[in-house]
């Protein structure tokens, strides 16, 4: 799967270069092995899966102090992470917000708050 616009478009000048010249393009295994805009995200997602199975079993509270760990590393790492693609960096700080926002909301429902969660994780996967 394409993880960013850019990553697509390159590979679609390649794949009309190649064909034009009757050139073999990179499979599967090669793809996976182009580098991730942002790099390893593992733990900013398993904090993530950690605040969804809190809300799964509906202890709120807990998840709050979790998701503020997600936060609190977020904001640390930021300074290395976002000028690698401000564009990626973006969207799963957007998706950070939202997630915050649910799970922070004063009367939060566990349903929109695994829905952002999921929508985060689905995002740091792209991302990475």
């Amino acid at each position: 799967m394409l993880k960013t616009t850019a990553l697509a478009a390159r590979l679609c000048l390649t794949a009309l270069a190649a064909g034009s010249i009757g050139m073999t393009l990179p499979g599967p295994a090669a793809l996976a092995a182009i580098p991730a805009p942002l790099g390893d995200l593992a733990a900013f997602r398993a904090i993530a899966q950690d605040t969804l199975g809190l809300v799964g079993k509906g202890d709120i509270p807990a998840a709050r102090v979790r998701i503020k760990d997600l936060e609190t590393s977020w904001d640390k790492a930021e300074p290395t992470l976002r000028p690698k693609d401000q564009a990626a960096w973006h969207r799963v700080d957007k998706a950070i917000d939202e997630a915050l926002a649910a799970v922070r909301t004063p009367n939060p429902q566990a349903t929109a708050c695994a829905t952002a969660l999921q929508s985060l994780i689905r995002t740091i996967d792209a991302a990475r």
